[in-house]
């Protein structure tokens, strides 16, 4: 594992953004941009790659705290960029994924009460018919379970995160796994603002598709099937 220099290093940050990445050169510029104006408010931004081919690595350094190199993995990731960064509160953000305006200050309100873990809404870019639909069903799902996905911005105290040991090193599904974890401490805070994702991989594949091949996953997850087995459908339709 590499740390490819940071950019600055500023008193210890309220919060820290987390992103890991693999191959997202066509991505990755526009993530940290966006991520800019909590940048100049003191956040943090890591990224953490897996090893990409591409152009990533050379794209993220100037826009970043800090580029860290781990193990392929997005949990290995996750865990990497967050055990190496300073934040009080850690927040994971897929580098197709926007925050809401001003993500540091809901974070901070959300953590100053009982919960201690959280995400936000999602909504999913207009370009397919059921966006709308399938972004509500999401939320709506997560309420229901007080279990979340990473399109939603998982969020946490530094504190909690180091209480459950970190994402479990797990290929696939270790955002569900992670809340089954944090779910027993608290209840998730399910803050009403929302991220936009990216629809590119419904339109890649199609929106039928890939809601039937992630609810069959996840079913057959939570009857019990390793994440590695259903690891190598999941690429499919990654």
């Amino acid at each position: 594992m590499h740390d490819l220099t940071p950019r600055r290093m500023p008193t210890q940050p309220r919060l820290s953004v987390i992103v890991p990445v693999l191959n997202e050169a066509s991505t990755i510029q526009a993530c940290l941009t966006a991520l800019l104006p909590l940048w100049v408010c003191g956040v943090e931004v890591i990224v953490v790659d897996g090893g990409s081919v591409d152009d990533t690595v050379a794209l993220a350094r100037p826009l970043a705290d800090r580029v860290l190199v781990s193990e392929r993995a997005r949990a290995r990731q996750m865990n990497h960029g967050a055990r190496e960064s300073r934040g009080e509160h850690l927040v994971f953000l897929h580098a197709d994924t926007r925050l809401p305006r001003r993500a540091d200050l809901l974070i901070d309100w959300a953590l100053k009460g009982p919960g201690c873990w959280g995400r936000f809404d999602v909504t999913i870019e207009r370009s397919f018919v059921l966006a709308g639909l399938v972004g509500w069903s999401m939320n709506l799902r997560s309420r229901l379970t007080g279990i979340a996905t990473g399109d939603q911005a998982l969020f946490m105290t530094r504190e909690v995160f180091a209480l459950v040991g970190g994402f479990p090193d797990q290929p696939l599904m270790e955002d569900i796994a992670m809340s089954r974890l944090l779910r027993r401490l608290s209840k998730p805070v399910c803050l009403a603002p929302r991220v936009a994702t990216s629809a590119r991989r419904w339109q890649q594949h199609g929106p039928l598709r890939i809601i039937v091949t992630m609810w069959w996953l996840r079913l057959r997850y939570w009857c019990g099937a390793s994440p590695w087995t259903l690891a190598g459908e999941y690429t499919d339709v990654r």
